[in-house]
């Protein structure tokens, strides 16, 4: 048949049958016709049927392979519409991974997570298998990098054979590039485990978790696929420098639900709070009036911090630390300072207790001019040295008492009081 001929036969079978001819790279469905040894024939509604090479058969894992029999539609890519010798060449590996590429791209557009096993690995990361394609998973976005930053062999044959959740992170199909991350994959996991944590849990309520990471300003625990944070001054009752002093990474500890923030997904505990408080029996053990000593261990613009024992603080007011006040705390003491000291206040309810420093100075001053040789000791004297309860030094709760009153103020890292 000439040229002129075939072209008037397709003319009229496109005229006659609406005959489509079928162009290169498109996907169409067919029915298996026949496999044989050489190829596999398909019927895809053309007006000749598609061969599939026993070379594209080759690509087919062995499963694939096994269940393709005659009779079943599978899905092609033409690969060429006429080849020499007038047949039409089709592709199922490409169909394939056509639709592998497309199920990658609404990986990425919805940001969903996807679990892969790693197949292997190079110098530049990982590999894992995407179906019919190979996706890779760059070092900076594993999840395992900052512990193992000087020696990556390890960290690759920990990852091997291992199954990991990754986010899609691109698709390019032309230049044939699948990158995944499991970095961003964790982080989306751990946010929801956090939110569904939160949602679960209660303020008061007291849970079990184990201790993750140490840091200056406190301890953060896993309570079941989210952290939570014990701040460093709710660790315990005493005075410590850093949470190494009593917790260690992989503590199993018990919690007290201290707050919940659901805007910033931020759950902050307490340990202390599961712990007697030296507050609870202040009363029992101390009283106005009386003369105690204790440690400098803080000072504010408004006085100074005293630690008369463990979890137990007193303010010794700007106002009660010399007659006249000084113009700063540090004028009179200093931090780490050992002080004889007068109680002024208890309120073991709010946890606070009013202190002076000048009280025991003036004692002291009246001490020595009663002192004198030429007076006489009594029984009228001695009762003159007791403590007035009507004193107004021990009635100074006024305006620098009111600022223990404040509302309880986050500590945030790196603060100092």
């Amino acid at each position: 048949m000439s040229n002129e001929e075939k072209k008037m036969m397709e003319k009229w079978l496109s005229e006659t049958f609406d005959y489509e001819r079928p162009k290169r790279g498109e996907l169409r469905e067919g029915t298996i016709l026949q496999i044989d040894d050489a190829h596999m024939l398909i019927d895809v509604g053309l007006k000749t049927d598609g061969l599939v090479p026993r070379s594209d058969l080759a690509q087919l894992d062995e499963e694939t392979l096994s269940e393709l029999q005659p009779g079943q539609v599978v899905e092609t890519r033409v690969i060429t519409p006429t080849d020499r010798e007038g047949e039409l060449i089709l592709s199922l590996y490409q169909a394939q991974q056509e639709e592998n590429w497309q199920q990658a791209q609404a990986l990425l557009d919805r940001g969903k997570i996807w679990e892969g096993e790693v197949i292997g690995a190079n110098r530049g990361g990982l590999l894992v298998k995407f179906e019919h394609l190979q996706g890779f998973v760059p070092k900076s976005h594993l999840w395992q990098r900052k512990q193992n930053q000087n020696d990556f062999s390890s960290v690759r044959q920990a990852y091997l054979g291992r199954t990991v959740p990754l986010n899609v992170i691109e698709v390019d199909r032309n230049q044939n590039r699948l990158v995944f991350s499991e970095r961003l994959a964790r982080k989306q996991l751990r946010a929801q485990k956090r939110k569904q944590l939160l949602n679960k849990l209660e303020e008061g309520q007291v849970v079990s978790g184990v201790v993750t990471k140490l840091v200056k300003f406190g301890a953060f625990v896993d309570l079941g696929g989210a952290d939570g944070l014990i701040h460093i001054s709710e660790l315990a009752w005493q005075h410590i420098q850093h949470p190494g002093e009593i917790l260690q990474v992989g503590d199993e500890v018990e919690v007290y639900v201290l707050r919940l923030d659901h805007n910033r997904q931020h759950i902050k505990l307490s340990r202390k709070r599961l712990q007697p408080s030296p507050w609870d029996t202040v009363d029992e053990r101390y009283a106005v009036g009386q003369q105690v000593s204790g440690t400098v261990t803080g000072l504010v613009n408004f006085g100074a911090f005293v630690r008369l024992e463990d979890g137990l603080e007193g303010l010794v007011h700007i106002s009660e630390l010399s007659d006249p006040p000084p113009t700063a705390p540090q004028d009179i003491v200093r931090p780490g300072g050992e002080l004889t000291l007068r109680i002024l206040k208890i309120d073991g309810a709010r946890q606070r207790m009013g202190l002076s420093l000048k009280a025991v100075s003036l004692q002291e001053s009246d001490e020595e001019v009663d002192e004198q040789p030429h007076q006489e000791t009594g029984e009228a004297e001695q009762e003159s040295t007791e403590t007035d309860p009507t004193d107004p030094l021990l009635q100074n709760d006024g305006f620098w008492f009111s600022l223990l009153e404040d509302e309880e103020k986050e500590t945030l890292p790196g603060e100092t009081r």
